[in-house]
C-alpha cells in the first residue's frame, strides 16, 4: 500500500459501525437518461424520486428527509420537493448527499438523522443536465470546478494539464510504464461495459455494441486514451430512499441494508499532479475500513459498481480495493472478467459512466441495489453482498450493501 495513501483520513468512524448498520435502502429510482433533453436538473431530480417512492410504495408525505449535493449548481432540495409534490410540511435536509463519493457516505449521515429522530424516511437525490448545459455552450459543473479550484487554476490548468482527459490519460500512461499495462486491457473495461448498457433498457449507449476491434480502431482522445475509455456527457438523475430495518421490512420491495462505509482523502487533496501515488487511489484506505465494517473480505463481494469517469479509474480502484495485487489489473479485467456471467468480479452491469450514463455514481447504487433484490437486466446469480467504490479524484468512498435483512 503506497505510504501516501495508507496516511489518508478516514471519514466514517469505526463506532459509527452499528448506526450505520440500522440503515436500509427501501426504494430506488432513475429518470430517463439522455443525451440532451432541455429539461431542468430540477425536473429530472423529481422524475427520480418520482419512481423512486413508486419502488418503496411511500407517499411524498411520508418522506421526512432529503439528501442532495452541496456545490454542485442547482439540486433537487427540500423547497424543489414541496413545489413538485405539492407538501407542505417540513424536512430534514442535508448537503452531504447526491452522487460521487457521497452516494457512498448519504447513509451513515442518513443513519444519525434517523437516531435522532430528525427523520423517519429520507431521499437521497442526484442529477444532472449537463449536456443540455453543452448543448447551449454552458460549461458544466464537471468544468467549472476544474477550471476555479485554485490549485488547478494557477498550478495546472496554465501548463496544459487540462481537462480531465489530459489528467487520466497521464495516469493511464504511467500505470502502462510501471505495470506493463497494455490497450487491450482497458479496452476489456469498455467493451464489459458496453455490453452490460447494450443489455439495460435505460442507458444511453443500449444500442451501440463494441468489441475489442471496435475499440482498437476507436478514435484516439488523448494517448493513450480513447473515446470508448471516456465518460458519456448525459442528462439524467437517480434516487434512493433509507429507512431503518425495521421499518423497511414493511415496504413495498425486500430492502437492502447498508453493511459497511468507508471514506478517504488523499493528502495531496485536488492537486493531483503532486500526488506521490500517482497510480493509486484512496481506495487503498476506503474499501478496507468498509470492509471491516461489514466483517467481509474482497473475495465475499458478489457485484462491483465503480465510479468510472475514464476506464483506467476502474482499473486502479479493482487494484486498490484489494480484489487483485497493484499492477494485476490488466490481467484481472481481460477476457470478459467484469461480465455479468461468469466474470471473476461482475462490474458495472449496467454499463457504468462509460455508457449508461453520466449522473456522477447514484446510479451505480441503484444498480447495486436491484442486483442484490435480483431484479437487474444483467442480473448476476445469487448475488449476497454488492459494493459501490465512489470516486472524486481526492476522495474515494466505500459503500457494502446486503441482501436479505
Amino acid at each position: 500500500m503506497p505510504d501516501t495513501q495508507r496516511s489518508a483520513s478516514w471519514g466514517i468512524p469505526r463506532e459509527h459501525a452499528r448506526l450505520v448498520r440500522d440503515v436500509a435502502i427501501c426504494g430506488v429510482g432513475e429518470s430517463e437518461h439522455t443525451r440532451a433533453s432541455g429539461r431542468s436538473v430540477e425536473a429530472i431530480g423529481a422524475e427520480a424520486v418520482e419512481r423512486a417512492l413508486e419502488d418503496a410504495g411511500l407517499a411524498p408525505e411520508a418522506v421526512d428527509g432529503l439528501m442532495f449535493s452541496g456545490g454542485l449548481g442547482p439540486q433537487f432540495n427540500a423547497d424543489a420537493y414541496r413545489k413538485h409534490f405539492g407538501t407542505k410540511h417540513e424536512m430534514w435536509t442535508s448537503h452531504e448527499g447526491g452522487g460521487m463519493a457521497w452516494a457512498a457516505t448519504a447513509p451513515a449521515r442518513a443513519a444519525e438523522a434517523l437516531r435522532d429522530g430528525r427523520a423517519t424516511a429520507i431521499v437521497n437525490v442526484f442529477s444532472v443536465a449537463w449536456a443540455t448545459e453543452r448543448g447551449q455552450h454552458k460549461a458544466g459543473a464537471h468544468a467549472r470546478f476544474h477550471v476555479d479550484e485554485p490549485y488547478k487554476a494557477n498550478l495546472e490548468v496554465p501548463f496544459g494539464w487540462f481537462p480531465q482527459p489530459v489528467y487520466f490519460a497521464t495516469i493511464a500512461r504511467r500505470h502502462m510504464f510501471e505495470f506493463g499495462t497494455r490497450p487491450e486491457h482497458l479496452g476489456a473495461i469498455a467493451v464489459s461495459a458496453r455490453r452490460h448498457a447494450n443489455r439495460h433498457p435505460g442507458a444511453v449507449m443500449r444500442e451501440k455494441p463494441l468489441d475489442l476491434d471496435d475499440y482498437l480502431a476507436a478514435p484516439m482522445l488523448v494517448d493513450p486514451l480513447r473515446v470508448p475509455d471516456c465518460c458519456l456527457i448525459s442528462d439524467g438523475g437517480g434516487a434512493y430512499v433509507m429507512t431503518s430495518k425495521e421499518r423497511a421490512r414493511d415496504r413495498r420491495k425486500p430492502p437492502v441494508g447498508v453493511a459497511g462505509i468507508g471514506e478517504a482523502l488523499s493528502p495531496s487533496g485536488s492537486h493531483w499532479s503532486q500526488q506521490a501515488a500517482f497510480t493509486a487511489t484512496p481506495q487503498v484506505t476506503s474499501a478496507p475500513a468498509a470492509f471491516a465494517m461489514a466483517g467481509i473480505e474482497p473475495s465475499d463481494v458478489d457485484v462491483l459498481a465503480l465510479y468510472d469517469p475514464f476506464s483506467i479509474v476502474t482499473l486502479m480502484q479493482i487494484e486498490d480495493m484489494g480484489f487483485c495485487e497493484k499492477g494485476q489489473g490488466g490481467d484481472f479485467v481481460a477476457n470478459g472478467g467484469l461480465d455479468f456471467d461468469g466474470g471473476k468480479l461482475p462490474t458495472n452491469t449496467h454499463g457504468g459512466l462509460l455508457s449508461h450514463a453520466y449522473v456522477l455514481g447514484i446510479s451505480h447504487v441503484v444498480e447495486i441495489v436491484r442486483q442484490l433484490r435480483g431484479e437487474a437486466a444483467s442480473q448476476v446469480e445469487g448475488a449476497r453482498i454488492g459494493v459501490y467504490g465512489g470516486y472524486t479524484g481526492e476522495r474515494a468512498s466505500t459503500l457494502v450493501l446486503e441482501a436479505g435483512v
